[in-house]
């Protein structure tokens, strides 16, 4: 791993001892100075959402939970799992007096689902999106030194279209839909910044070119300020490169890497490199500095190829919905993070598709670090609520604006490889355009207007409504080996699988296939619980995966090498997901217990996906 030869540290303890989730929330760029949130805060449920006219706002609220865990989940010391339309937050803060000077920000990592802040009794943030960060700006409320009292309320309609995931709208969780979540479930925490500071930064690698271009948003603007940025490796500064930073919303720096310094990230060598950024004011005084990462890497097409750094990588996927026993959508701590990549990789998995759930930053810093693919992915299903038709999908113009803020804050790490904005949108196609057509179409250039570095797969599985989308997939749960290679055998004559031939054939709810680079992005999710060999019956709301429970571990194997060989044989497949890397609640078809525990012969499982893949040894 990457040793870096400086990083920015604070003068005072960010986080108190037994703060929760206590590590630095975004350390794809990091400040010294910072204070975690995280603990205990008041709290108050409030189901009809009054709270507001009954005085919560300006009263101690008579509960206590603990933050970043959200009220339905035991870390959170409330683990009420019924519906909560609305809930509150409050707790005293302590601006450091050390930050006199600047201004202070307040981060969210994710608040589902309508967040409201309120700092002394001003407003001081909105934000729509249970999957994504949010910040407010406190320095015209509160000055250092002082003491501030910051309020949460947290909306999340039960019903109607909303980017929910895989949060059930049923009290009890049912099928492949789990408890929901409420609320804060991911860090808070302060930030002082001078009056002009950077905003994210967007790091491009080309490594075509041998650099890295930088595009750094300046909030402010000053007379006479310059932005500096220095590129390190283990061996020191590699590359140094500076710019005005009064012309420009967005001054643009290029940092090439010298020859003999080059390594391009890849899985089996995830060189990072340090970014260090200064803003410096006309008379030479730094005034604002921050610490990135970044990876040497390219993605391209080359017809039915996907290429990492100009090289065929069959992408062996594994399916990650990023859910814990005890901490739900959060993990309960960094270290659960770690464990999840560690576990795919132990089975031979190089990568994941990040399912239905936008993940918190830190997974994906872990990642960067250990070589780990993914495909970044928006929790979209709660779209529809209706039977499939011509109009039952009804995303709204939220869903775009959230999706946009997640590719923003994911934009400069490299492990992310793609992007897929929907999943399954289950709809018919005909002659007339539908509120679907339209989001997909919306989410799909937004995407690629954002990010012209990494394909954009317009939705997963179904419905595929843009034509010219990067990438082009389908979902087969079929568990026969030799029927799954009858039905995923056509791609050779550009006739692959196509959503829903297995279930309704004869209707279509995509546009056609069009020659892009294609792979069975959701197969297996082989139904296997050793301790529940023996029970028949297929109530899923009590245990489910998909076709018959094999009879013993070994028939688990069988049919686990048969499906992987079948993808892996083709030399048109450019990878695959398998569902998925652990049980989740009753959905029981992970590769590991829901508690991470093994169930399985995991030595095996790693050796039928280390067999050599056509894509890589033969190619079209």
């Amino acid at each position: 791993m990457t040793t870096f030869p400086s990083r920015p540290t604070s003068t005072y303890a960010p986080a108190a001892p037994g703060t929760p989730r206590p590590e630095h929330p975004r350390p794809s760029f990091v400040r010294a100075d910072w204070l975690n949130l995280n603990g205990t805060w008041e709290f108050a449920r409030d189901p009809g959402d009054s709270g507001l006219e009954r005085g919560l706002l300006d009263a101690p609220l008579p509960e206590r939970i603990t933050v970043p865990f959200c009220p339905e989940s035991e870390l959170s010391g409330i683990g009420d799992t019924d519906f909560h339309h609305a809930v509150w937050y409050r707790r005293r803060v302590r601006i450091p007096a050390e930050w006199a000077g600047r201004r202070t920000l307040l981060h969210f990592g994710a608040v589902d689902h309508d967040a409201t802040v309120w700092v002394d009794g001003v407003e001081v943030a909105r934000h729509s999106g249970g999957f994504t960060s949010f910040t407010a700006d406190l320095g015209d409320v509160v000055r250092a030194g002082e003491e501030a009292v910051v309020v949460v309320r947290a909306r999340d309609a039960a019903h109607g279209p909303q980017a929910r995931g895989k949060q059930s709208t049923r009290y009890e969780n049912h099928s492949c839909l789990y408890t929901r979540t409420t609320g804060i479930w991911q860090t808070v925490w302060l930030e002082p910044v001078a009056p002009v500071h950077f905003g994210r930064p967007r790091i491009t690698p080309d490594l075509g070119g041998g650099c890295f271009h930088l595009e750094l948003p300046l909030a402010g603007r000053r007379a006479g300020h310059t932005v500096r940025a220095r590129l390190a490796d283990e061996r020191g500064t590699a590359a140094e490169a500076s710019a005005r930073a009064d012309l420009d919303l967005a001054p643009r720096l290029v940092l090439p890497v010298p020859e003999d310094r080059r390594r391009p990230w890849c899985p089996e060598d995830p060189h990072l490199y340090e970014v260090v950024l200064e803003l410096v004011a006309a008379d030479g005084t730094v005034v604002d500095t921050a610490t990135c990462t970044a990876g040497l890497r390219s993605v391209t097409l080359d017809g039915k190829r996907v290429l990492l750094n100009g090289r065929p990588v069959f992408q062996r996927l594994v399916l990650d919905q990023g859910w814990y026993p005890d901490g739900l959508m959060t993990a309960p701590d960094d270290a659960a993070l770690v464990r999840d990549i560690e576990l795919s990789l132990a089975a031979g998995f190089n990568g994941a598709r990040l399912h239905q759930k936008v993940f918190e930053e830190r997974f994906l810093h872990h990642a960067d670090r250990l070589g780990y693919l993914v495909w970044g992915e928006f929790g979209d299903w709660g779209a529809s609520e209706r039977p499939v038709g011509e109009d039952n999908q009804q995303p709204t113009a939220g869903f775009v604006a959230q999706w946009l803020e997640a590719v923003e804050r994911d934009y400069s790490h490299p492990s992310v490889v793609g992007w897929c904005p929907l999943n399954e949108t289950r709809q018919l196609l005909t002659d007339r355009t539908a509120v679907l057509d339209d989001v997909t179409r919306a989410m799909f250039l937004a995407t690629k207007a954002h990010d012209t570095s990494r394909p954009v797969l317009d939705a997963s599985g179904y419905a595929h409504r843009v034509p010219e989308a990067d990438v082009y997939d389908a979902h087969c749960y079929e568990q026969d080996p030799e029927a799954f290679r009858a039905l995923m055998g056509g791609l050779e004559s550009d006739e692959p699988f196509v959503n829903p031939q297995d279930e309704t054939p004869g209707v279509v709810w995509s546009v056609p296939y069009r020659g892009q680079p294609y792979f069975c992005s959701e197969f297996g999710g082989i139904w296997w619980n050793p301790e529940e060999v023996e029970i028949t019956g297929d109530d899923r709301d009590v245990s489910w995966g998909y076709g018959r429970r094999p009879r013993d571990e070994e028939e688990f194997h069988r049919r686990f090498e048969g499906l992987t060989g079948v993808l892996l044989e083709d030399r048109h497949m450019f990878g695959y997901c398998y569902t998925q890397l652990t049980d989740v609640f009753q959905e029981q078809n992970g590769i590991y217990r829901f508690d991470r525990s093994p169930k399985l012969d995991v030595a095996r499982v790693r050796a039928a996906q280390q067999r050599s893949a056509a894509f890589e040894t033969e190619g079209p």
